[in-house]
């Protein structure tokens, strides 16, 4: 059965598209707290795993070696918009570890922040691959290759240590061995997993309820330099900045994931067509249905569950709207 309508955009007072997903809520244990659509069915989590991704290098002691502070763990959990502020972090944590940007290997693009890339052209520069929305985790990912004494060159290839190291992780709190699970190859270039939904959530569940001092720095870091994990007007920064009891990460193909640490849940949400405008404000509506928040807090997540769409005249002419069910 196709899953259930989760999102639709609207013109005038009529919809005019509609976006199906699925989405579950669990507690550390696995108990289903919400759910809609096929949350058992595998999916490809791709960025927004990224928590996990870092784990390795705090856990292995190599942030500490490197004297990786929380600017530079949140940058290694982010998917950034290029923005000056995430180049030079990016360029921070490689400078720690004493590791060249020639040894990325995520691929250049242009900053997907318009006004970052409009003035990267107009100054006459090129894409670097510090410019990559993933250079942050690339950077932490070398930085690790690093203190492990591992060949920097291949470090995003299935058998490297590192990425053995980041599927041990994933493996441990997903309660899979995620070295069995179909695998493809991300955006970035590193192995992006195809993962049970529910594993997922309960993964993020447990990391928000982990006493362990890596999840809690993570999650700790994310939630103090909210812009570092995406930019200027994402929602994954703007949801931090106005519920920052909240951990949460975008994924490409209409992805997000994240943990509720003081209510003990984690959640995963994906739209079926990829559709990010869907995602957001479906996530929005699932999360601010849950009873554990402030009245402030409920009251910034509905607000996120409907954008006005408006044209080049600046006239409202429909929604973007979250369908709650």
């Amino acid at each position: 059965m196709a899953n259930p309508i989760i999102a639709e955009v609207t013109r005038g007072p009529n919809v005019e598209s509609r976006h199906r997903g699925a989405f579950v809520v669990t507690d550390d244990k696995g108990g289903v707290v919400s759910s809609s659509g096929d949350f058992t069915s595998a999916f490809f989590p791709r960025s927004a795993i990224k928590a996990f991704q870092c784990l390795p290098l705090i856990e292995s002691g190599a942030a500490s070696h490197f004297g990786l502070n929380e600017e530079d763990i949140a940058m290694c959990c982010s998917s950034h918009s290029g923005e000056p502020e995430h180049v030079r972090v990016a360029r921070s944590i490689l400078a720690k570890a004493g590791v060249d940007e020639t040894c990325y290997e995520c691929g250049a693009h242009l900053p997907t922040s318009t006004d970052s890339a409009y003035e990267l052209v107009r100054s006459g520069n090129t894409a670097l691959p510090v410019h990559n929305n993933c250079s942050g985790k690339h950077a932490g990912m070398l930085a690790l290759a690093k203190h492990l004494g591992a060949p920097l060159h291949g470090y995003v290839e299935i058998d490297h240590p590192v990425q053995r190291a980041v599927a041990a992780s994933l493996s441990h709190f997903c309660g899979l061995d995620v070295r069995a699970a179909p695998y493809g190859i991300d955006g970035c270039s590193v192995p992006s997993w195809e993962l049970p939904m529910h594993n997922v959530a309960v993964a993020f569940a447990k990391l928000g309820s982990s006493p362990e001092p890596g999840p809690q720095r993570i999650i700790q870091s994310a939630r103090g330099h909210p812009f570092l994990i995406a930019g200027t007007k994402r929602f994954d920064t703007k949801a931090m900045q106005a519920v920052p009891r909240l951990f949460i990460k975008w994924g490409a193909e209409g992805v997000f994931c994240g943990c509720i640490p003081h209510a003990g849940l984690g959640f995963a949400l994906k739209i079926d067509d990829g559709a990010r405008r869907g995602a957001e404000v479906a996530i929005a509506q699932v999360l601010s249905s849950l009873s554990i928040w402030t009245d402030q807090e409920q009251h910034e997540l509905r607000e996120m569950s409907q954008i006005s769409l408006l044209n080049w005249r600046k006239i409202d002419v429909g929604k973007i709207r979250s369908v709650p069910s």
